[in-house]
């Protein structure tokens, strides 16, 4: 996820592609991943929470929180992969 972001703010291309991607990722944060997961990703990623704090404050073992991100991070993954080759396949057309 963190290199899917900075390739998005990398890309000197085009402001609608760039859109896109970011679209595509809010959505498949929000519609691809278990709430548990988009609570964490989002605290990790998002607001630059260590696991270790997030494991304190929702009461967890740390290397739950290190799973739980990496199954969140694997699924958005498969989510963008998808979407992506969609896009690719949109613009041949």
């Amino acid at each position: 996820m963190a290199m899917y972001m900075r390739q998005v703010q990398q890309e000197n291309g085009d402001e609608q592609e760039r859109g896109q991607l970011i679209q595509n990722l809010l959505r498949c944060i929000r519609e691809d991943v278990s709430p548990r997961q988009r609570t964490m990703l989002l605290l990790y990623y998002g607001k630059g929470v260590s696991q270790p704090q997030i494991a304190a404050s929702l009461g967890v073992n740390k290397s739950t929180v290190c799973r739980t991100i990496k199954r969140g991070e694997k699924r958005l993954r498969q989510c963008l992969r998808y979407g992506a080759q969609r896009y690719l396949m949109s613009m041949q057309e």
